[in-house]
């Protein structure tokens, strides 16, 4: 029996931006994958502080809910704290053995590996599916497609824009974050401070 290749795309998504819609965008153009999971962490690995796991998944549903063949899951809440990548793989594959893993990761992410807990395993399991993003180097040369955009930045703009109603924060956030992302964060007051 074919076995179902598998984007896995685990994040904080607090908030998710366009940067990570992009990236689903291009995997599902570009590589040879039937489907991708979206995996916002229960809690992060490293201690960040992050806006409520419902919240996030509600997101997450939001922004990448409109793209055929993208499933958002909230398999890390049955895990339990701390999210770890490993531990998710062999839940998915427990849940899946029909499916054929890759990890979908920015290439901001690759000098940080070495905090990540067995990525060798990690590799072994669901070989990396690495997308250049702009600012970020990469060993390859390959051309850099996915904005420089971060959601830490989102979070100070939507922060500006609460406490400012001058502030150009406005039209910035809205060219970094989807609409309906944009106003969910609104309708429930998340990140109005850094």
């Amino acid at each position: 029996m074919a076995r179902i290749p598998t984007a896995l795309f685990g994040g904080s998504f607090n908030p998710p931006h366009v940067g990570h819609v992009l990236a689903v965008a291009y995997v599902l153009s570009t590589e040879r994958v039937e489907r991708v999971v979206v995996v916002p962490v229960f809690e992060h690995a490293l201690g960040k502080h992050l806006a409520p796991f419902e919240h996030r998944v509600e997101m997450a549903v939001r922004a990448f809910g409109w793209l055929p063949r993208v499933e958002v899951s909230r398999i890390e809440a049955r895990l339990g704290a701390p999210s770890r990548t490993l531990r998710t793989i062999h839940a998915l594959e427990a849940e899946h053995p029909d499916w054929e893993l890759r990890l979908m990761v920015g290439s901001d992410i690759l000098s940080e590996i070495h905090q990540w807990q067995a990525f060798e395993e990690i590799e072994r399991r669901a070989p990396p599916l690495v997308l250049p993003r702009t600012g970020a180097l990469t060993a390859s040369g390959a051309p850099q497609l996915l904005p420089e955009v971060s959601s830490t930045e989102v979070r100070a703009l939507i922060a500006a824009q609460a406490k400012s109603a001058e502030s150009n924060s406005a039209t910035e956030v809205e060219e970094l974050v989807p609409r309906a992302v944009l106003a969910y964060v609104r309708e429930h007051g998340l990140y109005q401070e850094v």
